[in-house]
């Protein structure tokens, strides 16, 4: 038996392709004979030697469902070819493209004037709504799932007409200026998630910030995991303790696993399980560490400001004027800082108008939720975590992928998500995503979806931005800094904005109090404070790799293929070479080694890659592995003795240049965090924290004085 073709047929609805095959589709050639699945294709042989008992020579093809869509498989009973079944095989797969092309979701149209959510929603994604119902604030969530999945939509599908927030104004507005009750900050972070956390490392080094929030505070719509090592850097800056740090872990797991659906790859393409036990393994309490950072954030003279929407901000020469509404009784407000900061995330329209139709190249739609309950305990054991997983080929042009962690008192999370080109005609669905994880969480993990306890959901769309080098984004404007999801800057592989903050937290931290502090708010000097890693743009390909790009169909098989080959490789390297590789702090060397070792595996991968990338970014590609290849050399060349020279210079060069010496500090730090290095000899322990309260202090006596001039 061989197999002689293997396709995706888009749509969930299996029955209609089997009554399709078998009564609509009419093959040139062989006797079609009805089976349960499908149908046989005989081909009576033409002999006049009847006494052979030499069976006839057939195809047999058959249909099946999983992941919510349809596979068809054609096989070959016996050795040799059937004649023209090469043949069959093409006009097969063109009935079908024809029949059933592939269709992407497009978001109702609902009015909710005289109709819950629920009623609205049903028609179209009726498990959605059912199991939405069974969620303490099922309704309010599916409301804010809709809304972003409106919002997004409207930002892809208008690329050249982002909406304009950010206005610009050479004189200052005197009469805001000049009303004694509209508050002013030095800092105004919007967006109360990542934005809570770098507002209370800056308020406790003295200055006066104001944190708005749409939602109520805390309310996350997604769980972070993180690991011990990368969470340190918190505790360096002060901003947490150990014990505090202890209290907000919800679960801490023994080890993770990643492995690929493998089962449609050829033998060489199936890869063995990654561990990775020091991966993601620490799950937090997410919504307890955004409360501990805005009582940090308060006790250090801050402000929060939740459910308050932003709607535009206006820059002059002195200061931002921020216009917002309390959406509660629908007032509106304003407020006055030195800089404001975007941490709305991938809904911002800052990051839409700075950047335009390239805002965004790509984009993970991510749903899932936390389960209080109902697993049977053979299905999972609670003291590991599934980092990334599939248990199936492409499905509907997206290659699904699973994580599961767990979480305090015996939950889990569990995320469903793809990499997905940004495309105006298929922007990428959120409500479509939880119609698939409530249809093929079964498949996944064996259960029983109504007797689970449903604690809340998770969802969000999740940017990835290619870069070919540390100016191929926009993050910065006069007066105006984004960072986290807003400025689009992290892991292609699972790491999300969190990740990406936390591990350059302190460079963010070190730059911005710099800018600020010598008054370097325009958009030259802020858009050196960024996150960017060129070890990471070049891992941007890996990524690309993994999407269906719109308008395409490729072998079901295809992107499994590909992850089993880099996964694979990594599951026979030394633990410490994954576990630096999915932190991303790769180097050259490993990075090109691992290359090759792919290359040679798997000859076919870098056509793979080249076929769903397209040759304008493949060679752009080729522009951010030069751009990594120039920083590792000047790294290499550098690094012994450059930090050491610049801190000997500090003091005169930072009283007298301080223009010239954020743009080093910001070169020193692009040697190191950059790279995915660990950043050079400097405090630690207690002489850093010291250092950290000195300067605080020495913060909060400037800023005082300041607003004592400014009343």
């Amino acid at each position: 038996m061989k197999a002689i073709l293997y396709i995706e047929v888009p749509t969930p609805d299996t029955k209609v392709v089997r009554t399709w095959l078998q009564e609509q589709w009419h093959p040139e050639q062989g006797q079609k004979i009805l089976t349960p699945d499908g149908i046989r294709l005989q081909f009576p042989r033409k002999t006049s030697n009847q006494s052979q008992a030499i069976p006839d020579p057939q195809l047999s093809i058959f249909v099946w469902a999983v992941q919510r869509t349809t596979y068809l498989k054609v096989f070959r009973w016996g050795e040799k070819p059937v004649p023209g079944e090469t043949r069959i095989g093409k006009n097969l797969t063109a009935a079908i493209r024809s029949r059933f092309p592939q269709q992407y979701p497009q978001l109702p149209e609902i009015d909710l004037s005289n109709q819950s959510i629920f009623a609205a929603l049903a028609p179209y994604y009726p498990k959605t709504v059912h199991f939405f119902q069974k969620m303490p604030k099922g309704e309010y969530d599916l409301n804010r799932v809709y809304w972003w999945e409106k919002r997004w939509r409207e930002s892809v599908c208008h690329p050249q007409q982002p909406k304009q927030v950010i206005f610009s104004s050479p004189q200052a507005d005197t009469f805001v200026k000049a009303k004694s009750q509209v508050p002013s900050y030095d800092l105004i972070y919007i967006g109360g998630a990542l934005g809570v956390i770098h507002a209370a490392v800056m308020a406790q080094r003295g200055y006066r910030v104001l944190v708005v929030e749409r939602l109520p505070f805390a309310r996350m719509n997604r769980e972070w995991n993180i690991s011990r090592a990368e969470f340190q850097s918190l505790i360096d800056l002060g901003l947490f303790t150990e014990r505090e740090f202890e209290s907000s872990i919800a679960c801490e797991y023994k080890d993770g696993f990643s492995k690929f659906f493998d089962r449609n790859n050829p033998p060489h393409l199936q890869a063995a399980v990654l561990h990775t036990p020091t991966v993601l393994n620490i799950a937090i309490d997410a919504e307890k560490l955004l409360k501990a950072c805005g009582e940090k954030l308060r006790a250090a003279g801050g402000e929060i400001w939740d459910e308050t929407e932003f709607i535009r901000a206006e820059i002059d020469e002195e200061q931002v004027t921020v216009e917002l509404v309390d959406l509660p009784s629908g007032e509106s407000k304003k407020a006055i800082a030195k800089l404001l900061m975007d941490a709305m995330g991938t809904a911002s329209p800052i990051a839409w108008q700075l950047n335009g139709s390239h805002a965004f190249d790509s984009v993970c739609p991510t749903v899932g939720a936390v389960i209080a309950d109902g697993f049977e305990p053979q299905v999972w054991d609670a003291n590991y975590g599934d980092v990334l997983h599939s248990h199936g080929d492409i499905s509907r042009g997206r290659q699904l992928i699973w994580e599961l962690f767990p979480g305090a008192d015996g939950e889990l999370t569990i995320y469903l998500f793809h990499y997905h080109q940004v495309h105006p005609d298929n922007p990428g669905s959120l409500l479509e995503m939880y119609e698939d994880f409530f249809t093929i969480l079964p498949e996944y993990r064996r259960c029983d979806l109504e007797k689970l306890v449903w604690k809340k959901p998770t969802f969000g769309y999740i940017p990835g931005h290619f870069s070919v080098n540390s100016r191929s984004r926009t993050v910065a404007f006069d007066r105006l800094l984004a960072i986290g999801d807003a400025a689009s800057l992290q892991s292609p592989l699972v790491f999300t904005g969190f990740g990406s903050l936390i591990r350059n937290l302190e460079r963010l931290t070190n730059l911005l109090d710099t800018a600020i502090k010598h008054d370097l708010l325009k958009a030259e000097h802020l858009n050196q404070i960024r996150a960017y890693q060129s070890n990471i743009a070049v891992t941007w390909l890996f990524s690309k790799g993994m999407m269906v790009p719109t308008g395409y169909t490729l072998p079901p098989q295809r992107i499994n293929s590909m992850l089993n080959t880099f996964f694979g490789l990594l599951a026979e390297e030394p633990p410490e070479v994954a576990n630096t590789f999915i932190k991303d702090k790769t180097d050259w060397l490993t990075f090109n080694r691992l290359a090759l070792k792919a290359a040679r595996k798997n000859p076919t991968l870098l056509w793979w890659i080249w076929e769903m990338a397209g040759t304008n970014d493949f060679l752009r590609w080729l522009g951010s592995y030069l751009s990594f290849t120039f920083d590792s050399l000047i790294s290499w060349l550098l690094m012994g003795w450059f930090p050491g020279l610049l801190r000997q210079f500090q003091p005169q060069l930072e009283k007298h240049y301080p223009g010239l010496w954020l743009r080093l500090l910001s070169f020193s730090y692009a040697l190191t965090a950059g790279i995915g290095r660990p950043p050079s000899p400097g405090f630690t322990g207690e002489e850093k924290f010291s250092a950290v309260e000195e300067l605080a202090g020495k913060n909060r006596r400037t800023c005082e004085a300041r607003r004592r001039s400014h009343r």
